[in-house]
């Protein structure tokens, strides 16, 4: 898969930028895809010192984000954005191959 078929949001790219800055020895985020949660599918925020060979990685303004092969299957057109609000700030996929979400944004089926 391409890196264009998934894509990084501007406030996505600055806070994940942020993040890996005050970590020693951590140079990514690995966003990967469990079975489980309230939906079926739960999304998984990991930092990562170095990519795996088969990993799609995805590189925007100092930010690097890592996927696996298995989670691109499930991820592929979903964009990774920050969020900073009222209810908190968090990391959330939007993801077109989703049918349903949970509340917590944190689970979903396909």
């Amino acid at each position: 898969m391409s890196e264009s078929t998934i894509t990084l949001s501007d406030a996505a790219a600055k806070r994940i930028a942020a993040v890996v800055a005050g970590e020693q020895d951590k140079h990514a985020l690995r966003v990967s895809v469990e079975g489980g949660g309230c939906s079926g599918f739960s999304y998984k925020f990991d930092l990562e010192s170095a990519p795996q060979s088969d990993d799609l990685v995805i590189t925007k303004d100092g930010a690097t984000v890592v996927i696996d092969p298995v989670s691109l299957v499930y991820m592929s057109g979903s964009e990774i954005d920050f969020v900073d609000n009222l209810l908190g700030q968090s990391f959330q996929i939007k993801n077109p191959n989703a049918v349903a979400s949970c509340g917590c944004g944190t689970s979903f089926s396909v």
